[in-house]
């Protein structure tokens, strides 16, 4: 059967219940938000100040319009809910099949509250949704769970013992090896006792404009190709996300040493070139993606950020205890920046260092509970003021830093602070521009113009999470493209400014809700660290901490461009504003 894409369908699903009610959302709401993480935003707009782990708070799923059309790259998932980590609102953009079976199965979004009774697996297919008793060991490798529940063409979102144990970055993984890693949204869903989720369709899902849907395909695929970053002999086609060590290693950014250097030496050991010769290499894509950026030998190969902080960070130069790390990460379900992050941590708090066994054995413990498997389960925030050191936790809101020093690109620093998941470099990723120079270069030593870039590239990304599109495509591709590819598929007529105006919404939205939370100004500044330590110089390149007044007069023209106050808070008027969008 043939379903527009336009169409915005659903499911509520109550676990308490084991009752399915299938939803529609209204047009204005469908408008207002698009979907992905617009949709989950919305969501949770419903019951802003709830508890993560309370059964009234959703867990959502939900798809972009662009999902199952021929626009490139376009086949993510958005996962919503509110971080037990961080407590802040959270969402994550996750790969692998999800999504197209979601829409073929005529469900772009399932809206899950309450908590089981005993532990299921939820299956959603065209004739509806129905429950059975998972039947798994708590401690079951995600590997063996995933082929037990493998399905034909099927995709599967599962939890696995990490969640299971109360870990407070626990993942959810998608078809085996795609992570909706950041912020513990795991834990949000063994809290419902739901261990996994099976979606398969089979409706043919149909553009309004075809000529049109192509012209954007074709002209969507010309960028690509024209792209260094994407296409190049270095770049994602061809290395993965670990051509990006080499570059930080020789921006002298990389975080090493729980951040208090920012170079490692024996950064070539986990390099891309060293990761190529590691067996034979396989591409592998999420659905509609020419990019193929993730790889595999007999096992996952790390991305990026899992190289650095098991690498550098922790100041390990052993490529197989980098793998292994990653493979028991991904096995338990846990976040591999989290966990890396919180025993770097550790490593500094006792004046010790963990390596090459030493490293595998803490993320065993993660696993198993034992040694210091408890307390590193927290993460580094709670650790750490656990253990009377708060100021040695590398993390903004509770979120560990992910794999870019701040000291090497102010726009990056403010990105961190700003961001509504805590630091993050995905919800605006000045890096683009910073490091890569694109689409235009910027003096990554300055906060000249940064506010106004960081406020478009929030809103940007919103848009980019909410139409279901991977933020790669962008470093080849524009939203111009994007939008033109959007209205052919969906018969919106939507352009770049009608979509960034959809995305300021959205960033706005989760700003005020996070406000509700009880965030203030403080949360949105980066640990002291990075504004009394120096970097490590390099040839031609000086590392200095960066100058606090400067920061945070740049975090006050943010404020002024986003509609807030001094404090970070949403003026009134705009708080009027997002309030009578997020009640359509």
């Amino acid at each position: 059967m043939d379903r527009p894409l336009t169409s915005l369908k659903g499911w509520y699903i109550d676990l308490e219940k084991r009752e399915a009610r299938p939803g529609e959302l209204p047009d204005d709401v469908s408008r207002a938000f698009l979907g992905g993480r617009g949709i989950g935003s919305w969501f949770l707009g419903a019951c802003p100040t709830a508890d993560p782990l309370a059964h009234d708070a959703p867990l959502v799923f939900a798809t972009g319009q662009l999902t199952g059309s021929r626009i490139p790259a376009s086949g993510r998932t958005a996962i919503s809910a509110f971080s037990p980590l961080t407590n802040t609102i959270c969402s994550c953009s996750v790969g692998g099949r999800l999504a197209i079976e979601m829409r073929k199965a005529g469900a772009d979004f399932i809206h899950i509250t309450g908590r089981a009774e005993t532990e299921l697996v939820m299956t959603i297919d065209n004739s509806g949704v129905t429950f059975e008793e998972a039947h798994l060991a708590a401690d079951l490798p995600l590997s063996e769970v995933f082929a037990s529940l493998a399905r034909q063409g099927g995709s599967t979102a599962a939890i696995g013992p990490g969640a299971k144990a109360g870990c407070r970055y626990a993942s959810i993984m998608v078809d085996g090896t795609y992570a909706s890693g950041r912020g513990g949204l795991g834990l949000v869903m063994a809290s419902r006792n739901l261990r996994a989720l099976n979606v398969m369709g089979t409706s043919r899902l149909t553009s309004v404009d075809r000529a049109g849907e192509e012209a954007a395909r074709t002209d969507i695929i010309r960028l690509f190709d024209a792209s260094p970053a994407i296409m190049g002999r270095s770049g994602l086609k061809n290395f993965g996300t670990a051509t990006l060590v080499d570059l930080m290693a020789s921006r002298r950014m990389m975080p090493t040493a729980n951040f208090r250097r920012t170079y490692f030496e024996g950064y070539r050991a986990f390099s891309a070139p060293t990761l190529a010769r590691h067996g034979r290499v396989t591409h592998h894509a999420c659905h509609g993606c020419p990019i193929a950026c993730k790889k595999r030998t007999d096992t996952s190969l790390p991305e990026f950020e899992t190289l650095s902080h098991f690498g550098a960070l922790n100041e390990n130069n052993d490529l197989a205890s980098i793998i292994e790390a990653n493979r028991l990460c991904n096995e338990a379900g846990i976040d591999t920046i989290t966990a890396a992050s919180t025993i770097a941590c550790l490593a500094e708090i006792r004046q010790t260092r963990y390596t090459g066994a030493a490293l595998v054995e803490k993320v065993k413990e993660i696993v198993t509970g034992k040694g210091d498997g408890e307390l590193l389960r927290l993460g580094s925030a709670l650790m750490a003021r656990e253990l009377g050191v708060p100021e040695l936790s590398m993390s903004v809101k509770s979120l560990e830093l992910p794999a870019y020093d701040p000291r090497g690109a102010y726009g990056m620093a403010l990105a961190y602070g700003t961001s509504t998941r805590g630091a993050c470099h995905l919800r605006a990723y000045p890096i683009a521009h910073e490091i890569l120079r694109k689409p235009v270069a910027t003096d990554r030593f300055s906060f000249s113009g940064k506010a106004r870039i960081i406020k478009i590239a929030e809103d940007l990304n919103s848009v980019v999470d909410s139409i279901g599109a991977c933020k790669f495509a962008f470093l080849g591709a524009s939203l111009e493209e994007y939008a033109k590819g959007f209205s052919a598929v969906t018969g919106l007529e939507l352009d770049t400014q009608d979509l960034l105006r959809i995305g300021d919404t959205i960033s706005s939205l989760e700003r005020h809700i996070n406000t509700l939370r009880g965030f203030t100004r403080a949360d949105d500044m980066l640990p002291q660290r990075f504004y009394t330590e120096a970097g490590t110089n390099g040839p031609g390149i000086e590392i200095p901490p960066i100058d606090r007044a400067a920061f945070e007069e740049a975090l006050d023209r943010y404020y002024r461009i986003r509609g807030c106050n001094p404090d970070g808070t949403l003026t009134e008027i705009r708080t009027r504003g997002i309030a009578l969008c997020a009640t359509r």
